[in-house]
């Protein structure tokens, strides 16, 4: 899954439509192995991104009345609404199965539940587990990623800005975390981000 995960980066950059086909079959992977670790919120997430693999699929095997291929373009003002609306509703529905995930993974024990922190109750100076405050900076992560495939999707060259910030903030994140190979993973990840932003700059500036 997660040398299928790294193919579908660099296809990306390339501008190769097998970015699609390497996505889904990593993602349904991840889908199938996090369900069942009981890992809810991140089964949500490559859920999210198996659907807007076969979203891209679509939209890059389209095909115009001049037998043109999707073009890479700069994000409209219009898109940039959605990007925002993404990333927050991203943000909230992340931090709502953070939040729950204890509860969710004890099997809706409601004893689990009564015990929850409040929200955001960490910035009342109470006394958070720090891995619950990861989850904050995980969460913000998430919906630069979320935005990021979206946007990948109709072949914006925004999109590697969001690529590579996310990959930027989960890099020493995970190290912190002690999660050395995920870390590197990332690392991996952003390199052909930072190719493909330029590459696709390059097509961008020659069509004009």
């Amino acid at each position: 899954a997660a040398l299928l995960g790294i193919s579908s980066v660099v296809f990306s950059a390339r501008k190769s439509i097998w970015v699609y086909p390497t996505g889904i079959f990593s993602t349904a992977i991840y889908v199938y192995l996090l369900f069942g670790w009981g890992l809810y919120g991140d089964t949500l997430i490559n859920a999210y991104y198996f659907v807007m693999s076969i979203y891209g699929w679509y939209m890059w095997s389209k095909i115009d009345e001049n037998s043109q291929h999707l073009p890479v373009t700069r994000t409209t003002r219009k898109e940039k609404i959605y990007a925002v609306f993404i990333f927050t509703a991203s943000i909230f529905l992340v931090l709502f199965v953070y939040h729950f995930k204890p509860y969710i993974q004890s099997g809706f024990d409601a004893n689990v539940l009564a015990n929850l922190p409040k929200p955001f109750s960490w910035l009342n100076g109470e006394n958070i587990p720090f891995e619950m405050r990861i989850q904050y900076v995980d969460t913000l992560t998430t919906a630069l990623f979320f935005v990021g495939m979206w946007l990948m999707a109709r072949k914006k060259l925004e999109n590697w800005t969001y690529w590579i910030v996310g990959d930027l903030i989960a890099i020493p994140m995970y190290l912190f975390r002690g999660y050395g190979i995920t870390a590197l993973q990332y690392f991996i990840f952003l390199i052909p981000a930072i190719i493909g932003y330029f590459a696709w700059r390059k097509d961008v500036v020659k069509r004009k």
